[in-house]
């Protein structure tokens, strides 16, 4: 039987390439999404296309009950979770000054507790079956801070923290907790700012270009692969040299 998959916020963006990537891999991907729409129906042509099954699941991150639900038909249609890959996220950006409390708790839930909720109802099916992959999406900022991102470098040096923790605590039952961090990557995120922003960014990368979601994905391909059986409660950089 193929491994499964379980992808949060796996509709567009680095989400949406690890979903495509993992499948063109031999996993049956289950993809969780918030929103219905057009991205949602493209994606599961993709992943069809690889000869794999698709699986796609609504529910919120940041709601627990949500996540017992969609983690519960995820084992219901596959009998297993063997790589849970915490992608979803949002941004709200704003001087602290002027941030909103709602604001800064939004990207809070979403995030950080998102990623909790999800792991604590995958990580139990994990445990019986004395192995799986965790990888969870944190980002650049977690690690070295930004302007006007509070909340968001908060919640993703959180993940580094719960990533570390989580780690020792299973791995003596076969289970790997990696993180990886993005730096400037090419999605709708990226995509709004004015294109003098842009190039002004790129300056300050060693590699003088954003990454591009192919380039996160083919990390996570590498971590749940037997090439990095060794290998836990780590957080690799994909940034271009930023960090350097």
């Amino acid at each position: 039987m193929s491994k499964v998959a379980l992808i949060t916020g796996a509709t567009r963006g680095i989400g949406k390439e690890i979903a495509l990537t993992l499948s063109k891999q031999g996993y049956a991907i289950a993809l969780n999404y918030r929103k219905e729409g057009e991205e949602l129906d493209q994606i599961k042509e993709e992943i069809q296309k690889n000869q794999v099954e698709c699986f796609a699941i609504k529910g919120d991150v940041s709601k627990f009950e949500d996540c017992e639900q969609f983690v519960t038909q995820t084992i219901e249609k596959f009998g297993k979770i063997d790589v849970l890959v915490n992608n979803a996220g949002i941004t709200k950006d704003m001087l602290l000054m002027r941030m909103k409390k709602e604001d800064f708790e939004q990207v809070i839930d979403v995030n950080l507790i998102g990623t909790f909720n999800v792991t604590k109802n995958v990580v139990s099916h994990m445990l019986k079956a004395r192995s799986g992959r965790i990888i969870n999406i944190s980002s650049v900022v977690g690690v070295m801070g930004n302007a006007g991102q509070t909340n968001y470098a908060a919640s993703k040096a959180g993940i580094i923290g719960f990533t570390k923790s989580l780690a020792k605590e299973v791995a003596s039952r076969g289970i790997l907790v990696n993180a990886v961090a993005p730096g400037f990557i090419q999605t709708s995120m990226t995509e709004i700012l004015k294109e003098e922003v842009k190039e002004e960014i790129a300056k300050n990368i060693p590699l003088k270009r954003m990454g591009k979601p192919q380039d996160v994905a083919n990390v996570v391909k590498f971590l749940v692969s037997e090439d990095s059986s060794y290998i836990t409660g780590q957080v690799i950089a994909i940034d271009g040299g930023m960090l350097m």
